[in-house]
């Protein structure tokens, strides 16, 4: 993956996490808003509801305003002005709290305008089997007020928490796939290191062997070129088979190097017009010397007139070759392989068939792909980096051409470039 796509896909996963952190936390804290405003409202309207009925059961009163006032967060007052019993009280806060779902605990204590203190009542627990507590809570007094009495909600918070699971699932939710990205961008960013890191040291152990090829292929000639080397057979066939095998190791160092130069957009395509038809041929002569080694046949099918398409001379070459000298290998032994080239309305359509095995249709997919070689168990009687067909794609996308296969297990395999003619 390209540098700046990784700094995309980072700038992109970064403004998306922070979006769903803002939400998430929006949300959360609209729903503790919310669920907080509902609890006063329910606590106020019970109150109001213990204090009305109070006021009733004892003839009086209630006063004009400020009844119910929250001193805290979880501490209410209720202004009374008349005498308050402490039975009567605990049975209306019970019924009235019960009466609006707020099955909280909550405590009480009474006002007692004789000793100028706060009288603690008793504990309310909705829990099961909740211990007892040991020392009452302190509830301060309320100024200017004679007759009241105070109400605190020790477990306030935790109820509103309970009510909020479904925001607390979903935030964990958020959290986990936002840990889950830190942990993906880590993982490509080292994974873009280490794969960085192995370019570089192929393509510099490719650019180191260069000298060495050079050299053998200098020494090579010169023993053929010698005339008591050509006098001695054996001597000539081992010095033909150096070149032979240099000439393979070269051709496989300058596919490494093109195709690094290809993966780091370091290459420019110089585009001209071409005659397909003059080209194939070429390169056809070339290959078909390599064929007569295993006895193979090839044949062709070219039009008679020159047929031209705009594209960069070099790399067309190497497709072409790079089509034939795939097929001549997987075409079966001997190999017979067919070169037709065709014009179709405004496209030139280059095909290479052979008769070989085919490729199963599990690995048709993946042929394509970098190094990807179809297994043969433990044969390998043909040899290969698996980057022929890499190429042949990466030069065929650069051109914008269209790039198709065929093949049928048992029937052979073609593969057809698709080139738009030029006028």
């Amino acid at each position: 993956m390209k540098n700046s796509w990784i700094r995309r896909v980072i700038a992109l996963g970064v403004l998306a996490i922070a979006g769903i952190v803002a939400v998430q936390a929006y949300w959360v804290i609209s729903t503790w808003n919310i669920n907080e405003r509902e609890f006063h409202q329910k606590v106020s309207l019970a109150l109001y509801r213990v204090a009305t009925h109070m006021a009733e059961l004892n003839g009086s009163t209630l006063p004009a305003r400020q009844i119910v006032q929250q001193r805290t967060t979880n501490y209410y007052v209720v202004n009374m002005e008349d005498v308050i019993d402490p039975g009567v009280l605990e049975y209306y806060l019970q019924r009235e709290l019960e009466s609006l779902a707020l099955n909280v605990d909550f405590e009480y204590a009474v006002f007692d305008c004789t000793t100028n203190e706060m009288v603690y009542g008793k504990y309310f627990s909705y829990a099961p089997n909740s211990p007892q507590r040991s020392e009452p809570s302190t509830m301060p007094k309320a100024e200017g007020l004679t007759y009241y009495f105070g109400l605190k909600f020790p477990n306030r918070s935790g109820y509103l928490f309970s009510k909020m699971q479904l925001s607390v699932i979903f935030s964990l939710i958020s959290l986990f796939t936002i840990l889950f990205f830190a942990f993906s961008m880590f993982v490509i960013l080292r994974q873009k290191k280490l794969s960085d890191l192995q370019k570089d040291f192929i393509n510099n152990m490719t650019h180191e062997f260069k000298t060495p090829i050079s050299t053998i292929k200098i020494s090579a000639d010169v023993f053929l070129n010698d005339s008591r080397i050509r006098q001695d057979e054996r001597l000539s066939r081992y010095a033909q088979i150096i070149r032979e095998q240099n000439q393979r190791l070269n051709d496989q160092v300058q596919k490494v190097l093109q195709l690094a130069k290809l993966e780091r957009d370091r290459f420019a395509l110089r585009r001209e017009v071409v005659d397909v038809n003059g080209l194939v041929q070429q390169v056809v002569e070339s290959a078909s010397i390599k064929g007569a080694d295993r006895n193979g046949h090839l044949c062709t099918q070219l039009p008679e007139a020159p047929l031209t398409v705009r594209a960069d001379r070099f790399h067309l070459t190497n497709v072409i070759y790079n089509l034939l000298d795939n097929a001549m290998k997987y075409g079966g032994d001997p190999p017979r392989v067919c070169v037709a080239l065709q014009c179709r309305g405004r496209r030139a359509t280059l095909r290479v068939s052979d008769e070989g095995p085919g490729i199963p249709p599990e690995h048709q997919g993946r042929i394509f792909e970098k190094f990807y070689r179809i297994p043969t168990g433990d044969v390998h009687n043909v040899k290969g980096f698996g980057l022929g067909l890499y190429y042949v794609k990466k030069i065929c996308e650069a051109h914008g051409w269209n790039l198709r296969l065929e093949s049928e297990p048992g029937q052979g395999t073609a593969l057809e470039v698709h080139m738009p003619v030029h006028a």
